[in-house]
């Protein structure tokens, strides 16, 4: 009887050394799995803009004061003011490359006044808007586009000026700034 209490001790040690040996990985081969995933990303084309037609109310005499209004198509509306000729107005356009069918957010800044060059620091206030098709437009802003399928889109910009009675003659000039940013 000893003997069995002796064999049941040494079997019951090397089910114990059996356990911690197997803890340590120092049993038996375990069954074991493996998978590889794969690691990509793309580069896309960086969005970009270019100014392609700034934007010009012409010549006009103050007269009584009014506004003078270029759509985003490039048409001159006049209230107040005296158009002078056929003297050339656009709107501004901006052209906007990057990823074919990419969505982007676009924001204005820039003056809003124009200043007199000629040192007098005489100032209109400028009234922006915009839309991106050229259709005409005179209020509004556009905040979003997406590149056609070869990666292109125009930002058109018109304005509306308030020239004050009485303005002082002078070339005027300012900022329009667009910004575009993938979403």
């Amino acid at each position: 009887m000893n003997t069995t209490i002796k064999q049941q001790r040494t079997l019951s040690t090397l089910a114990v050394l059996a356990v911690i040996a197997a803890g340590l990985g120092l049993g038996a081969p375990a069954y074991a799995a493996q998978a590889t995933a794969t690691a990509g990303g793309t580069v896309v084309t960086p969005i970009a803009i270019v100014v392609g037609t700034n934007l010009a109310f012409g010549t006009f005499a103050a007269a009584a004061g009014g506004t003078i209004t270029v759509s985003t198509s490039g048409a001159r509306a006049v209230s107040g003011v005296v158009a002078m000729g056929a003297s050339a107005t656009s709107a501004a356009k901006f052209d906007i490359t990057g990823e074919p069918g990419s969505t982007y957010a676009i924001t204005h800044s820039g003056t809003a006044v124009l200043t007199n060059t000629g040192g007098g620091g005489e100032t209109m206030v400028l009234a922006k808007f915009s839309d991106l098709t050229g259709a005409n437009a005179t209020s509004g802003d556009v905040s979003t586009g997406t590149l056609s399928a070869g990666g292109t889109q125009s930002l058109y910009v018109g304005g509306t000026l308030t020239v004050a009675a009485n303005q002082a003659p002078g070339t005027y000039a300012g900022n329009v700034i667009a910004t575009v940013e993938y979403n």
